[in-house]
């Protein structure tokens, strides 16, 4: 029988470990570089540990405890340490700055704050002297001297494991009711300071319930999660750690993005959770390694694509192509798609989920045609996150799916999708009239995006409110839709498209190098540097031609008109990407305002 009644993450925790004992629950690499497997028994005794340590410290059900730290398994531990103390876990970006951490820290009223590195540490004692209400730092890493007023994450444990009222945990994790506040995510703001997401026990337990119920037959099989987008964010929270953890299946943590290859192979993981950026770099990546290819092996792969084309219909709809088509595919499976899938560390990839943005139509095809289920889902933040995914029986390339059981989505008037269902938020902390607003008065989510539902009930999202560019001649463009039609060149990285109050759009490029600089060699068009590269005439005219080939679709007000080349890549670091990677428009088109004010000189007519 369960010890306890399953209202809360903790208390599905602490069932799971009770039932699974010595399998393994997480993994992690050691320092010699080997990854290790941490038993669920393990997991619950540092568990308890670390909220024992709170109890200790005199934290009360409901006081709030930052958490500052990358993805690794003493992130698990401190959450669910937090949560059975009947807490309130405040996660922070590990890309934040001191600032901005400052500032989740103070409106959140956090007492307590667990961070990871030495990195982390130092960016929040820079900002202690302006937190009088943070009474204690618990540090992951071990320092190399003691720090003072700071707790080794080994101190804590040990702490933890000498407090005498231990009957007391027990009690907090039976007391938490489902409706209490189990989190705080501050939504990254693009204008004015974020906004901290108040998510309740009731949100995350339905919403990892809703997520089963799209799959259940693949949480019946042995499967190993990786988990490489952050857990400060609800996408990763919730299906890459909440719902393997409820389902008893085990999670290994990769490096970080950049060696994300690598762990996949060492891991060859079963189920991955993404937002679209990895699945842009592989396919990109693919292609741009073609050209290094024997002309016999590049026709092998142009037929394979063919032939996964056409297999199309039937692999959205969970059955193999039959007939000449089906023996074309097997083929085209032994010869090609098998090997990349081995050559990814995605050969035994069940199921990939896609979310936190819009994935290129293009991309999703892509993966689907070479063997790997790529399920595409929608939600945000405010609804813990998932609202609609496409089921792996009908997947619809281009659409998010159908809503979660329990879930309603309707468009509204202007064409907002609007959602109400058990995992929309309680509302924003401290912050009533930013509540009031997010909801309809009959008490529909306003999501801010723009979509259309088909007779399926499979949503698509058309468009972003806050990011339609309106054009000086009053047309509402939605840049998401043409950047992601753009994307489908292999010589094109990353985009942004400009136009806002504009007579005409425009597009800052950032090209797709690897690809480009062989299309130079094979072309014999020399430079000295990348500057000179995008600067060269016949590159700027092969960047027109894929433009005009990416967006012939759209209508004569949607074509690019202008573009500049960049010679830098967009990331977190240089602040161009928010920490789920989606373009910062704001950013960019401040950073950027001198290269986009060349596109449009003074004596345009447009």
């Amino acid at each position: 029988m369960a010890t306890y009644q399953e209202t809360s993450m903790p208390a599905i925790f602490f069932n799971q470990a009770d039932n699974l004992k010595d399998a393994a629950c997480v993994a992690y690499k050691n320092a010699q570089g080997q990854y290790t497997d941490i038993s669920w028994n393990s997991m619950a005794e540092m568990v308890r540990n670390i909220g024992y340590f709170l109890l200790s410290k005199g934290i009360k059900v409901q006081d709030k405890v930052a958490l500052f730290s990358d993805n690794r398994y003493e992130w698990w531990v401190a959450d669910l340490g937090i949560l059975s103390a009947g807490a309130v876990n405040v996660p922070i970006y590990a890309t934040n700055s001191a600032e901005e951490s400052r500032y989740i820290i103070d409106n959140s009223d956090s007492v307590i704050c667990f961070v990871g590195s030495m990195s982390h540490l130092k960016r929040i004692l820079e900002v202690k002297a302006k937190l009088p209400n943070l009474r204690d730092i618990i540090i992951f890493d071990e320092p190399d001297k003691p720090v003072e007023g700071v707790v080794t994450f080994k101190e804590a444990l040990k702490l933890g494991a000498a407090y005498a009222k231990k009957d007391e945990l027990a009690e907090r994790i039976r007391n938490i009711k489902i409706q209490d506040m189990a989190t705080i995510i501050y939504t990254s703001g693009t204008t004015g300071n974020p906004k901290g997401v108040m998510l309740s026990h009731s949100n995350f337990v339905s919403n990892v319930r809703q997520c089963y119920a799209v799959a259940p037959e693949y949480f019946t099989q042995d499967v190993t999660a990786l988990s490489f987008l952050p857990l400060s964010h609800s996408l990763e929270r919730t299906v890459g750690y909440y719902l393997p953890l409820a389902y008893g299946k085990k999670v290994a943590f990769a490096e970080d993005f950049s060696k994300i290859l690598g762990n996949f192979q060492e891991v060859r993981p079963k189920f991955i959770v993404s937002v679209p950026r990895l699945y842009e770099k592989i396919h990109a990546g693919i292609l741009a390694k073609l050209p290094e290819a024997s002309p016999f092996k590049q026709k092998l792969f142009a037929w394979s694509q063919t032939v996964a084309k056409k297999s199309l219909p039937d692999l959205c709809n969970n059955r193999m192509p039959r007939g000449l088509l089906g023996l074309q595919y097997k083929l085209a499976d032994k010869l090609i798609f098998s090997k990349l899938r081995a050559g990814l560390g995605m050969d035994k990839l069940l199921f990939a989920i896609s979310g936190g943005g819009p994935l290129s139509q293009n991309d999703a095809e892509f993966f689907i045609g070479m063997g790997i289920k790529i399920m595409e889902g929608f939600g945000m933040t405010e609804t813990t996150p998932v609202t609609n995914v496409n089921p792996p029986h009908k997947i619809k390339p281009g659409t998010v799916g159908p809503a979660l059981k329990d879930t309603i989505v309707k468009i509204g008037e202007d064409g907002e999708i609007l959602i109400k269902g058990p995992q929309v938020m309680m509302g924003y902390y401290k912050n009533e009239a930013a509540t009031k607003e997010m909801f309809t008065p009959d008490g529909f989510l306003k999501t801010g995006d723009i979509g259309e539902i088909d007779a399926d009930g499979y949503l698509k999202i058309t468009g972003r409110i806050k990011d339609l560019i309106i054009t000086s001649g009053g047309k509402n463009i939605s840049p998401q839709n043409l950047e992601n039609s753009i994307k489908a060149s292999s010589f094109i990285e990353q985009v942004a498209v400009i136009g806002d109050n504009r007579k005409y759009l425009s597009a800052l490029i950032v090209p797709a190098f690897k690809e480009l600089e062989s299309w130079a060699k094979a072309n014999n068009i020399t430079y000295a540097n990348r500057s000179e590269l995008i600067a060269n005439e016949q590159v700027n005219k092969l960047y027109e031609a894929e433009l005009a080939q990416c967006t012939k679709d759209y209508a004569r007000v949607e074509q690019i008109r202008k573009f500049r080349l960049l010679e830098h890549e967009w990331s977190q670091e240089t602040d161009e990407l928010t920490p789920t990677l989606k373009i910062k428009r704001r950013v960019i088109n401040q950073k950027y305002a001198r290269e986009i004010e060349t596109m449009y000189p003074p004596d345009d007519a447009g």
